[in-house]
């Protein structure tokens, strides 16, 4: 890297630019849900296409997270992370101006392609921009804002449709992402990773198989577990996934070695971030539709009231950051995860079709925490846990992984749900929430246990630093 390159980096600019472009991908996970009726007051459609709305972006971000990833290695992390937020941006303005209910989707579907470049090589960037010493304290503000970006989906998506338009929840990325194009191309200094050649046999093998796997996973809370689409999805998306780990262990230069999960330290967060989202997100699938449904209150009222919860990692997680700097991420993690299995599993004890929010209460601030512990730590240990030259893909391998565990915590619950209860009456919509509830607590809480498998940071950082050269970590900052 030349001097000049290594001088466009700045780590507060790293920072700021990486956190936005983060929660701008991670916000449009959720935030159209509360938009869902008046789209269809406007757009037109069944069913089936609102749901579209949702899973198209959903599906194209997890199958391409990898495959985004790879890119950014092999092309140029900053120049394919400007590509990957034009991409998102227009499809933003596409999805706004869209006149109908399939013109919506498709931009939707394109929105998640561009995320899915993008947002990998935002943990990439951030790790090259930041002195070793100090990344602990940048990821828990980075996580910080990309937690809370996943957790007030549907509340930025409830007000801006209540008081606005709908189409406002894509108008709002128009000019964040205008505003971020000059200065990522100004600001952040360009890195790559091995320079190995693109593993197109892999890349086909990992698309598809998560293609499978997610499509079956959205569409069978609708269309049966048992329908013949949902199987096909599952086990061929199944097969094709064990496809790619045969394949990958025996390639000259796979896309994700499997090497990397010989690591306890990879093997363990990335277990333990695909069960804390699907925890996560299927808990805040339900919730929101509770205080909404059975509570009675508007989608703007029910955001406000779960702030304790979806606020906490503004305030809590770079505390954390601080905290695994000085005494490692594993403890902090596992602290973590075992605080939101506990709010959880406290609110569904006192969660009733009449509860007061007093009750509620210690549950969301228990489980903000909780999750306000979990992100920064856990993207610090899975930049920490590889090579600097294989970050871009194992940061690409844990959001994937993540966002499959989420796409599984909303089919996992919505099943549940289904089963023990309904939305005929409040009762029943407690009666089936309740049960998702503790499953969605046991879940994190097993996430907790695998976070304990992860080594102390002792044994676990000889791994993180190889003796191999590491320009970009030297000369940049993010």
């Amino acid at each position: 890297m030349s001097q000049q390159t290594a001088r466009r980096g700045g780590a507060a600019w790293a920072l700021v630019i990486t956190s936005v472009a983060g929660f701008m991908a991670a916000l449009d996970n959720l935030v159209v849900t509360t938009a869902l009726p008046s789209i269809r007051e406007d757009l037109g459609g069944g069913l089936h296409d609102l749901e579209w709305t949702v899973s198209a972006y959903t599906l194209t971000f997890a199958v391409l997270l990898m495959f985004g990833a790879a890119l950014g290695d092999r092309f140029g992390r900053r120049r394919l992370f400007i590509a990957g937020l034009a991409v998102f941006t227009g499809a933003s303005a596409a999805a706004a101006l869209a006149p109908g209910i399939d013109s919506l989707i498709a931009a939707r579907a394109i929105q998640g392609a561009g995320a899915a470049v993008m947002m990998p090589l935002t943990l990439t960037l951030l790790t090259a921009a930041v002195p070793a010493a100090k990344r602990g304290m940048a990821y828990g503000i980075w996580g910080a804002v990309n937690g809370l970006a996943v957790a007030s989906g549907p509340l930025v998506g409830g007000t801006l449709t209540e008081h606005i338009s709908w189409q406002w929840i894509f108008w709002l990325n128009v000019p964040l992402g205008l505003a971020l194009l000059p200065l990522a191309r100004l600001r952040l200094a360009e890195s790559h990773g091995t320079g190995a050649p693109l593993d197109i046999p892999g890349t086909l093998l990992a698309s598809s198989g998560l293609f499978g796997i997610v499509y079956g996973l959205v569409r069978g809370p609708v269309d049966g577990w048992t329908g013949s689409v949902v199987l096909t999805g599952l086990f061929a998306g199944s097969a094709l996934l064990t496809g790619f780990v045969l394949y990958s262990a025996r390639a000259a230069n796979p896309m994700l070695p499997m090497r990397l999960f010989r690591s306890r330290a990879f093997a363990g967060i990335n277990a333990a971030s695909l069960l804390m989202f699907l925890g996560m997100f299927g808990s805040i699938f339900l919730l929101s539709q509770y205080m909404q449904g059975v509570l009675g209150y508007s989608p703007t009222e029910a955001g406000l009231r779960m702030l304790p919860w979806t606020g906490m990692p503004m305030l809590v997680a770079p505390i954390a950051g601080i905290l695994a700097d000085r005494i490692g991420g594993r403890p902090v993690v596992a602290a973590g995860l075992f605080l939101q299995a506990l709010g959880l599993g406290y609110m569904s004890v006192v969660a009733t079709a009449d509860a007061s929010y007093a009750a509620q209460l210690p549950a969301l601030i228990v489980s903000g925490i909780g999750m306000a512990l979990f992100f920064a730590p856990a993207s610090h240990l899975v930049m920490s846990s590889v090579r600097p030259s294989e970050q871009g893909i194992a940061s690409g391998a844990n959001n994937a992984l993540r966002e499959v565990g989420g796409a599984l915590g909303i089919a996992v619950m919505a099943s549940i749900f289904a089963a023990q209860g309904g939305y005929e009456t409040g009762q029943t919509f407690v009666d089936g929430m309740r049960p998702a509830l503790v499953t969605g607590s046991a879940v994190v809480a097993l996430a907790g246990v695998a976070a304990l498998l992860i080594p102390t940071r002792r044994r676990a950082e000889p791994q993180a630093a190889p003796a191999e050269p590491a320009p970009v970590l030297e000369t940049a900052s993010h």
